[in-house]
């Protein structure tokens, strides 16, 4: 329940203290706990798949998943303890950052699979359209703000949907999981900017149109927008068992996965991964892992945990001091549900095989990094919102 505090008017003033009234904590331990759920599920499961992997080091990727999670850890801490108001200013120079960044992977990453989706270094890949996710929402937020008076105009509604479906659209050239991700990001941010709804319901059909253009009339006129491995992932879903060399197998071996772990898993007996019929167990298809290991049990606990982050997002968005806190903590919630909806989706089968990772889950450094520094960031608005709040003289619900 939520309280009231009623300040005495004549109550001489105090020194300030480093934690204001009404604050108990200075962090938001239900979202740091549904955080904590996570990265343990992560790191018992990668180790459980990945054991045979390696020959000499059966920890080899639990060693370097725990690495990332710890540099990530320290990322969060940073943008945490600061206010994230700071970056309010910068936006401009984020967003030349973040196209300069999709663009250098075009240039500079190497090819796999017929696509460049990452920068190659001698320790690690570097994926810049993951921390671009957390960049975007970042600018948009910033410039929504600054256009807080005329959130109602066709202007706005335009510049704002440009600054978020350009790199978006770069991004998707390589990378159509992650420019969907961009696209989803974009639309939540601005919703939650009170963007007018006829506005949101024309981008909607215009988006329509471009997918229908894209999936359907350029074919048709011999245009090939999509790459080849794309248009066979979009459509191999739908018949998996026409496809069983590719895209198609891998669902099959997915939905066998997590159908043969019935109610609470076959743990060491986990075939399907341990004789590697299932391939990137510990990346894309971490979740039919977690399904055929540990079961029904297994996989509700970690969509538990996955709706305990939304809720906690949602809850931050609300206690946010200011609109841009706001704007941040919708766009983060939007790029994880998304995420989460995607890879359950292509799991299960009913989605379509886009390379979209699981938050905080799947193996790699550059997703888990960048999702780290967004619940960093949401950590930052609930600290200032919670010390704005108290500061008044309120007491807000945990």
């Amino acid at each position: 329940m939520s309280a009231t505090v009623i300040t005495d008017p004549n109550r001489e003033a105090t020194a300030p203290s480093r934690r204001p009234p009404g604050m108990a904590l200075p962090f938001d331990p239900v979202l740091l706990l549904g955080v904590a759920g996570l990265v343990i599920c992560s790191l018992l499961t990668i180790d459980a798949a990945t054991a045979d992997d390696v020959d000499g080091d059966p920890h080899y990727f639990l060693k370097r998943q725990a690495v990332y999670f710890a540099v990530g850890a320290l990322g969060a801490l940073v943008l945490w303890r600061v206010d994230y108001s700071r970056l309010r200013g910068a936006f401009w120079g984020l967003y030349g950052f973040l196209i300069a960044s999709i663009l250098a992977v075009l240039v500079l990453g190497s090819e796999t699979r017929g696509s460049r989706r990452a920068i190659q270094t001698p320790f690690f890949e570097i994926q810049t359209s993951e921390l671009g996710k957390v960049l975007i929402v970042l600018v948009l937020a910033a410039f929504l703000v600054e256009r807080a008076r005329s959130l109602g105009s066709r202007d706005t509604t335009a510049r704002a949907m440009l600054i978020g479906l350009i790199p978006s659209a770069i991004v998707m050239a390589e990378d159509l999981g992650s420019g969907l991700v961009f696209v989803a990001a974009t639309f939540a941010v601005v919703f939650v900017a009170g963007i007018p709804a006829r506005h949101l319901l024309a981008l909607v059909a215009l988006g329509a149109v471009a997918i229908t253009m894209v999936l359907v009339a350029a074919p048709a006129a011999g245009v090939d927008v999509l790459k080849p491995y794309q248009e066979q992932r979009l459509t191999s879903f739908l018949h998996p068992s026409d496809d069983p060399s590719d895209a198609g197998y891998q669902q099959n071996q997915s939905r066998i996965a997590i159908g043969s772990g019935e109610k609470t898993g076959r743990g060491d007996s986990a075939t399907q991964t341990k004789l590697n019929f299932l391939p990137e167990h510990h990346t894309d298809f971490v979740f039919a892992v977690v399904g055929e290991r540990w079961g029904f049990v297994g996989a509700a606990l970690v969509l538990s945990l996955y709706a305990l982050l939304i809720w906690r997002g949602l809850r931050i968005l609300t206690v946010a001091k200011n609109l841009f806190g706001a704007l941040i903590a919708g766009g983060i919630v939007a790029m994880l549900l998304f995420q989460v909806f995607v890879n359950v989706g292509m799991n299960v089968g009913i989605m379509p095989i886009t390379g979209v990772p699981l938050p905080l889950m799947s193996y790699g450094g550059s997703s888990v990094i960048s999702t780290l520094l967004a619940i960093g960031l949401l950590q930052s608005v609930y600290v200032q919102g919670r010390t704005a709040a108290a500061t008044k003289g309120r007491i807000l619900a945990v």
